[in-house]
């Protein structure tokens, strides 16, 4: 098994309520389905000898019920900017064959996988301040903003953490005012959930 490491910004936004019941309850609501889109610029990272500093990575992913129940797509999607070496060495670590409690996960549960697309990337990311956004050539394009308080209108900060999380150790809740995409997985939604974390994923697992 290759040592590896991704560390950087990491955004997740689905079609479920916000602060994402798949996190904390492992059903989706209000679908009886879940599908989304993961994206992550890697600030900091290796697949053995080859550096991944500054690329993007991301997912379009349904599932027809609850993750753990398995039976889900995924269509990876791979900055353009990446040489031959990087895409490899980024598709082997997404493919869940060389560690990393996510990724293998991800694999079990997504028997679909896609042939992956090289696209340009934009990349916007305030962690603190709940704000992104993520565009992958034409096939997704997402965005996020605070939450807010109905009866005033005020910003509102939810933080959830996760101590034993694979996925992320913390992460700020934020409404995704924007989450589209197409091809082989097609959705289109707003005011739904978003998670904004900063991650640390390894071979060995989540280190931060």
């Amino acid at each position: 098994m290759s040592t590896w490491k991704m560390k950087g910004e990491y955004l997740k936004n689905c079609n479920c309520l916000a602060t994402c019941p798949c996190d904390t309850e492992g059903f989706p609501s209000p679908h009886k389905y879940c599908e989304g889109i993961v994206g992550m610029h890697i600030t900091e990272g290796n697949f053995g000898d080859v550096r991944l500093d500054g690329l993007y990575w991301a997912g379009i992913v349904h599932w027809p019920g609850a993750l753990h129940e398995g039976n889900g797509r995924l269509q990876p999607l791979i900055d353009e900017r990446a040489n031959e070496e990087q895409r490899a060495a980024m598709l082997e670590i997404l493919s869940g064959k060389n560690g990393g409690p996510l990724f293998e996960i991800l694999a079990a549960v997504c028997p679909t996988v896609y042939p992956p697309q090289f696209v340009p990337f934009t990349w916007e990311f305030d962690k603190d301040g709940r704000h992104a956004r993520l565009t992958a050539g034409k096939l997704l394009k997402a965005s996020s903003e605070p939450l807010t308080v109905p009866a005033t209108g005020e910003q509102q900060r939810v933080r959830v953490v996760m101590p034993d999380g694979f996925e992320y150790r913390e992460m700020e809740v934020a409404r995704s005012t924007e989450l589209e995409a197409s091809g082989e997985i097609s959705f289109s939604y707003k005011n739904t959930h978003s998670s904004l974390a900063q991650v640390e994923h390894t071979q060995a697992g989540l280190a931060a």
